[in-house]
């Protein structure tokens, strides 16, 4: 099983791996670390994260970025409307009013969902890391806003199966960075002890989050949350922008906001000045080369200046501080270090107001880059059996305050009330006990519309269905099971129907738990119980919610009269019809995912096109240039002028008609120069090799030679070898001699341009069968002799045993007892 945490940020893209021990982020194919959050459509395919990154210029009008701000919004959301006009891409109405991409691509004009643009990013992320781990992704976490609504939420779940992955958990950004900054703590407070209260603070491109979170060893709890989702770097990006517009009007006379081209260039320049003066104070030059009209633009800025520029940004800096603050309920004192990650902490002003605002310095121990995605990867771990983690608990906060109101279809009475407070522990269920004649409705929305920073508080309506009166007309007592689970998505997970049955005691009160009116009211607590608090889905909740009843009726009893036997109870599941905001048909996921398999498999024939195309290319230059290197000895001035003529030829066609061929055209025309170019290339490889194959085989006939003269010289270790033997031995190695001679005077004939005589092969298949006849001859051992043992030596031999007789050198070769008369000495 993988372990994959993914931060999916507005610009930018960091996966991490658990991998040899640790956490490991991992780089892409452009040995970068950073995959841009960017995509580009053309006419035969897709390009994807830094590719797509070097389009956004020439191809603006199809290149995609920026897109995760309008996850789950409508057309018409007047933050989206605000943004059209900065895209250099178009939006389009969707058919269900929510907001998509038009773009152009195979030839066609296409609208993309935003969950598709996010779902072909992620599919990127994947393959990125199945090539750094070398097996299958499916199992990932992925990181996602604080205060991303319950349709954002589920927008960007719809995205991950878009993908094919199986996301186990979305993980708030702050809470990401808490995991990864405390798991690693020795020093935690124990569980008794007072908590280490720790504040996160990440800026980003284009949002700003706070968290208060609370340490104690294997605990992690977060106690608040604030942000200011439209303050980022990229504003800071756009005040330069917007001075340099106006300055360049002034003194060049140009309308940059008219050129969407000249709008990029000029906001990367600006990117890349921001971050130039964060490190330096004094002026830095903005220079840009045929910015518009072949006109040259410079300017400069320094921090001071910018600083002044942006002051009413850095104000909104201290407003989520004091509010996170407030929400905690803590004083500065408690504070005990303020963690800041994401790239526009790297902003002077905004550490020195941050540091101002907590009285004391602020800790940069985390990578404020990389941080989130680790957190993302350790969470991973954690939830994967395949890995072992030190046990840490993950306790979230629910970011918005959550209202439930139910009415039924022939009721106009209407009630309410909040299920969730704001900083609400999650993930957490709870279970509601209501008293119907007939099916009902549940609205869940967000009860404080003005600190949304969406524009619509709904969350869905859920119908609890089947539901009828008890056999005497009375009402039904229902329990629901409302949740907020790890993705932090609200949903109603269960409900079911407290049936009373016909008994003996069919007069005893069964319900204890009116129907819930007003959570706030204390005298009315009780209406509503809380099941259990935990990490995830846990199948004995459900087991705990069919039973209820009957736990219910044995509470009754206890306070009935002692001669009275028992209520019988039974509890009946109930079907729940889901109706939530925004979220796409089931039927429209799956044509989604078949499209999203579909542009891989064209992707990967474009590829594969490219590839054959640019092997032709490549072969073209590396052939011309070693014609006129290494091969120029090898080939003949008649098949030099010929094959030069066919390499510039093909040049040629690849730059004009060949521009654009199939797959197989480029491999016919790499197999038609290999025809031509491969016999030169076998020239010189065997003209290099064949010395060493012909020093081999020589060495090997010397050494074989040297044996037959020591066999017929009568030396013992050959004695044991027949005459026949020994013939044969010496017949093949004459056979041998006399080939490499006659090889080699008919190579010596030839020049090194014409076709070897013997090629490397065939010198070596020669010694493999001089190898093949003469060693099994010449390394066959001597047979082992047997000499009896005389009777004055049976004593000894006994003594000694077995070893007397036979035992083995230290090298393990066999040796012969001592001969008779003579004793062994250990």
């Amino acid at each position: 099983m993988s372990v994959v945490g993914i931060d999916v940020g507005f610009q930018n893209c960091y996966i991490a791996v658990a991998r040899s021990g640790g956490i490991e982020t991992i780089a892409n194919e452009y040995s970068d670390r950073c995959t841009p959050a960017c995509i580009s459509l053309a006419s035969k395919n897709r390009t994807i994260g830094n590719a797509a990154k070097s389009q956004i210029i020439t191809n603006f009008k199809n290149t995609v970025h920026g897109f995760k701000k309008f996850h789950g919004r409508a057309f018409n959301d007047q933050f989206v409307q605000g943004e059209k006009s900065k895209l250099p891409y178009s939006l389009h109405k969707l058919d269900n009013g929510s907001a998509g991409i038009k773009v152009r691509y195979l030839n066609e004009d296409k609208v993309f969902t935003i969950e598709q643009m996010t779902a072909m990013l992620l599919t990127k992320l994947k393959e990125t890391s199945e090539h750094a781990l070398k097996k299958p992704v499916v199992d990932c976490v992925i990181s996602v806003p604080s205060f991303f609504t319950d349709v954002e939420r589920r927008s960007l779940m719809d995205a991950t199966q878009i993908a094919g992955l199986n996301c186990l958990r979305l993980i708030n950004d702050t809470t990401a960075v808490a995991l990864a900054y405390g798991i690693y703590k020795q020093d935690l407070p124990n569980p008794e002890e007072k908590p280490r209260n720790v504040v996160f603070v990440d800026i980003g491109h284009s949002s700003y989050q706070v968290s208060i979170a609370s340490f104690n060893k294997g605990k992690l709890k977060v106690l608040a949350t604030a942000f200011d989702p439209y303050l980022g770097g990229h504003n800071f990006d756009e005040m330069l922008v917007e001075y340099f517009c106006e300055d360049f009007k002034n003194r060049f006379k140009l309308n940059v906001k008219d050129n969407p081209r000249a709008l990029l260039r000029l906001y990367q320049e600006c990117e890349k000045l921001k971050k130039l003066m964060s490190a330096n104070s004094s002026d830095l030059p903005l220079n840009i080369e045929c910015f518009m009209n072949d006109i040259d633009v410079h300017g400069k800025m320094n921090r001071p200046q910018f600083e002044e520029m942006c002051a009413h940004l850095l104000m909104r800096v201290e407003a989520p501080l004091k509010s996170v603050m407030e929400q905690s309920k803590l004083s500065r004192d408690e504070i005990y270090a303020t963690e800041v990650v994401g790239g526009a902490t790297r902003i002077p002003a905004i550490k020195e107001r941050i540091s101002k605002f907590f009285g004391k310095d602020i800790s940069t121990t985390l990578n404020a880059d990389e941080a989130v995605a680790r957190g993302c990867a350790l969470q991973c771990a954690i939830l994967s059996p395949a890995f072992k983690v030190r046990e840490f608990s993950i306790t979230d906060a629910v970011p918005f305050p959550i209202t439930l109101r139910w009415k039924s279809p022939t009721d106009e009475s209407v009630g309410e009330c909040e299920v969730y407070s704001k900083n609400h522990a999650a993930p957490f269920s709870k279970a509601i006990t209501f008293h119907k004649k007939e099916p009902f409705d549940l609205e869940a929305f967000y009860s404080s519309p003005h600190e949304l920073p969406y524009p619509d508080s709904r969350i869905g309506r859920f119908t609890i269905q089947n539901v009828m009166p008890q056999l005497d007309g009375d009402s039904s007592k229902v329990k629901v099971k409302v949740r907020v689970n790890m993705h932090g998505i609200f949903s109603v997970s269960s409900a079911s129907l407290i049936e009373k049955q016909k008994g003996e005691a069919e007069d005893v009160q069964m319900d204890t738990e009116p129907t819930v009116q007003n959570e706030g009211r204390p005298e009315e607590q009780n209406k509503m119980q809380v099941d259990q608090e935990g990490q995830g889905e846990q199948p004995s909740e459900e087991e705990k919610m069919n039973n209820s009843g009957s736990k219910d009726g044995d509470k009754q009893d206890q306070g009935a009269s002692s001669s009275k036997a028992k209520s019988k109870v039974k509890s009946v599941d109930l079907p729940i019809l889901a109706n939530t905001t925004r979220q796409l048909d089931r039927d429209v996921l799956n044509n989604f995912v078949e499209y999203e398999k579909t542009m891989i498999i064209q992707d990967k024939l474009e590829k594969e096109r490219n590839d054959a195309k640019n092997a032709v290319e490549e072969y073209v230059y590396d052939l011309r240039d070693k014609l006129c290197g290494i091969y120029e000895r090898y080939v003949t001035e008649d098949e030099s002028n010929r094959l030069t003529i066919m390499l510039e030829d093909t040049e040629n066609w690849l730059y004009e008609e060949g521009e654009d061929q199939e797959k197989e055209i480029y491999q016919d025309k790499l197999s038609e120069l290999k025809k031509f170019g491969e016999p030169i290339e076998e020239r010189y490889r065997e003209h290099e090799g064949r010395p060493r194959a012909f020093d081999e085989l020589g060495k090997k006939i010397q050494l074989f030679m040297k044996a037959v003269d020591v066999y017929k010289q009568k030396d013992e270790r050959f004695q044991h070898l027949s005459a026949e033997e020994m013939n044969v031995v010496e017949k093949s190695v004459s056979e041998a001699l006399g080939w490499m001679n006659a090889k080699m005077n008919a190579q010596s004939k030839l020049t090194v341009a014409q076709d070897p005589a013997v090629q490397v092969a065939e010198i070596i298949q020669k010694i493999q069968e001089l190898e093949d006849v003469c060693n099994p001859v010449l390394n066959r051992p001597k047979p082992r002799t047997e000499e009896p043992v005389e009777e004055g030596d049976q004593n000894n031999g006994a003594h000694n045993g077995p070893a007397a007789q036979q035992g083995a050198d230290s090298k393990g070769n066999q040796q012969t007892k001592p001969p008779s008369g003579e004793m062994e000495v250990d």
